[in-house]
C-alpha cells in the first residue's frame, strides 16, 4: 500500500511541479488541462477561466509520487468545491541527511513562511516545517541516527 499526497492550488498548479519537479529531482510523467478534458455529454463544459488551469498532474520520483491539480474556479457546486488553502494535515518529507534536510527546508520555506525553522531537536538531527511559496504546508525531518 502506498500514500500519495494530492495538492491542489488556485491557478499555479503547474509552477509549483515545475518548482516540486526540480527540487525532488523527479520527473513530470503527466500534466494535462481542463481545457484538454474530451467533450462529454455528462460533463458541463468547461469555463473559459478553467481551459489553463492543470486538471491532473503526477511527478514521478523513484518509487515516490506527487500529483495534483487546479480547483476549477467557481467549482463551489461542483469538483469537490473551490480553492480551499491546505489546513490540518503537512506534507511530511524523511530526508537521508542533514544536508539533504537544510537543502530542502531552505528551498520550500524561500518565498513561503518558516513555521518552525530547520535544526536539531530531541528526535531529530534536523526539522523544519514550513509552508512554500504556493501555500503547501511541509515537514522536513532528518531520522536519528541508529
Amino acid at each position: 500500500m502506498h500514500f500519495t499526497p494530492y495538492l491542489t492550488f488556485d491557478g499555479n498548479c503547474a509552477e509549483a511541479f515545475a518548482f516540486y519537479a526540480k527540487l525532488f529531482k523527479g520527473d513530470i510523467v503527466y500534466q494535462g488541462t481542463f481545457g484538454e478534458i474530451p467533450p462529454s455529454a455528462d460533463m458541463p463544459p468547461v469555463p473559459d477561466a478553467a481551459k489553463n488551469r492543470i486538471m491532473h498532474v503526477h511527478l514521478q520520483m523513484g518509487e515516490q509520487m506527487l500529483m495534483g491539480s487546479d480547483a476549477m474556479p467557481g467549482g463551489e457546486e461542483a469538483c469537490g468545491g473551490g480553492y480551499q488553502a491546505p489546513q490540518g494535515l503537512w506534507v511530511s518529507i524523511h530526508a537521508g541527511d542533514v544536508a539533504e534536510g537544510r537543502r530542502l527546508f531552505d528551498a520550500l520555506a524561500q518565498g513561503g513562511n518558516t513555521v518552525m525553522p530547520f535544526g536539531p531537536t530531541f528526535w531529530s538531527p534536523g526539522f523544519g516545517m514550513a509552508r512554500d511559496r504556493f501555500g503547501t504546508p511541509w515537514m522536513i525531518n532528518v531520522a536519528a541516527a541508529t
